[in-house]
């Protein structure tokens, strides 16, 4: 774009490359999908296993054990 002001040749502009179709992008926190409201949550420590929390992250819950923060499994 020569003057900055969007009248660059067709098909050279952000948003046209490979992969930007829809569902093509990435999972809210990086992963390639959402991991879903169900599974277990582990500590990282001891490997207690723990159900997972509706809408609270694993590493925000500790550990029924030790008190380690734990991981999504």
């Amino acid at each position: 774009m020569p003057r900055g002001d969007g009248t660059g040749p067709t098909g050279q502009g952000p948003g046209t490359g490979r992969g930007m179709g829809v569902g093509a992008g990435r999972g809210r926190m990086g992963g390639p999908r959402a991991a879903g409201p169900g599974g277990n949550c582990v500590c990282p420590n001891c490997r207690a296993v723990a159900p997972h929390q509706r809408g609270v992250p694993c590493y925000q819950q500790a550990c029924p054990k030790c008190g380690a923060k734990m991981s999504r499994q």
